[in-house]
């Protein structure tokens, strides 16, 4: 009675998010704990936005150079289909989909999938962005992880955006942004 009990349960699934601003590890975490999985020998599926082409455009990488094989997709529905018969489904740059990620994800948990999910929670103005928080929200596992504030070196948790580029979505690294906390991030604001 106790294993059959213990196999329905090993066949739930759920979701994990790691949020927090750029320069935080979002992509190390969510590398580490999908190498970490396939040496417990699940089967493991990664995915990325199709836009989403900085370091590589097939790859996920990190800003250490860490890298794991993904496959691009152009909408949330598409992880649907191509995600069948995993274990363990890793998406990164989640902030890049549409609200349509939150039942693709719910779905795959539904199904007994472990669903690794990293993105920024906020844009570069300090607002919620995409669908992170509401997943965030939803999901079992949450982990905000720190950068370190470029302006006094505490804890930061907000990307500040230093190219003049109004659009919300604006692709770069240190030449475009830098990890602020609260403090720098306000001061730097309010000067602009």
């Amino acid at each position: 009675m106790y294993i059959e009990k213990r196999k329905a349960v090993d066949r739930l699934g759920w979701i994990e998010v790691i949020c927090g601003p750029m320069f935080s590890g979002k992509t190390e975490e969510l590398i580490r704990r999908l190498k970490r999985a396939r040496i417990a020998r699940q089967k493991v599926e990664i995915f990325k936005p199709a836009g989403e082409h900085r370091y590589s455009p097939v790859d996920v990488v990190s800003h250490d150079e860490h890298s794991i094989a993904s496959t691009p997709v152009g909408s949330p529905s598409q992880i649907l289909i191509m995600a069948h018969d995993v274990e363990v489904v890793g998406i990164d740059e989640a902030q890049f989909f549409d609200d349509q990620l939150i039942p693709v994800c719910d779905t795959l948990a539904n199904n007994g999938i472990r669903v690794i999910v990293a993105g920024l929670d906020m844009d570069f103005q300090g607002r919620p962005f995409g669908p992170i928080p509401a997943l965030a929200a939803t999901a079992e596992y949450v982990t905000k992880v720190h950068a370190v504030c470029i302006g006094c070196g505490d804890l930061a948790h907000y990307s500040h955006r230093i190219a003049d580029d109004p659009d919300l979505v604006l692709l770069g690294e240190k030449e475009n942004y830098e990890p602020l906390c609260r403090r720098c991030f306000l001061e730097r604001r309010k000067n602009r």
